[in-house]
């Protein structure tokens, strides 16, 4: 990851494009949407989990929300979310580098937590991914408050299979739409999106 970011800061500083935006445009319009449509109070603490360049931030400070954090573990991420939060002049947007799976104990307390697409990066590492989803689920335990709202996009795992992830400590309170193909006659979609709430 950090080769890809060190890439993508290099391009930022070479043409002002901010890179990769995962699941596309629409999937942080789908974000943003669910949140106003919650009216979700625009102080409300927010940890986006593997923040790549910080870009749904930036786009959520401009819908107004201004207690915003971005954490990767990635140093180069971190260094490429910085310049795109200068370059757009959002300074209500903290960004620190922050490994989820090993985190500091100051991290706590936010009312929402985003993943889109970092739990996928987890689940796919060959070394013990079964115990890096476990810790995950613990992580997130330990940073979103209870009642507390968690919305995960995903392309690797169906709505189903989310549900068994993250059914201790979380309920589900809704799937977000997304695109549906229809391959064989049968009906998906390439992308998941939820929402849970932590329980009391």
């Amino acid at each position: 990851w950090d080769a890809a970011y060190e890439r993508e800061l290099q391009t930022f500083q070479d043409t002002g494009d901010a890179g990769e935006i995962w699941f596309g445009e629409e999937s942080m319009i789908r974000l943003i949407r669910w949140m106003q449509k919650r009216k979700i109070p625009l102080d409300s603490s927010v940890l986006d989990i593997g923040t790549g360049n910080g870009v749904l931030l930036v786009e959520l400070a401009k819908s107004g929300y201004t207690n915003l954090t971005g954490i990767d573990y990635s140093p180069s991420a971190i260094q490429l979310s910085e310049k795109v939060k200068e370059k757009e002049g959002m300074s209500n947007i903290k960004f620190q580098v922050e490994d989820f799976l090993a985190l500091s104990a100051e991290l706590s307390g936010f009312q929402i937590c985003i993943d889109k697409g970092t739990f996928d990066a987890i689940s796919l590492n060959p070394e013990n991914a079964v115990g890096k989803r476990k810790q995950y689920v613990r992580s997130l335990c330990s940073v979103l408050k209870p009642e507390g709202f968690f919305l995960i996009t995903s392309c690797n795992w169906t709505k189903e299979e989310l549900l068994n992830e993250f059914r201790e400590g979380f309920e589900i309170l809704e799937e977000l739409p997304t695109p549906k193909f229809c391959f064989g006659g049968r009906i998906g979609n390439s992308v998941t999106a939820l929402v849970f709430q932590r329980k009391k």
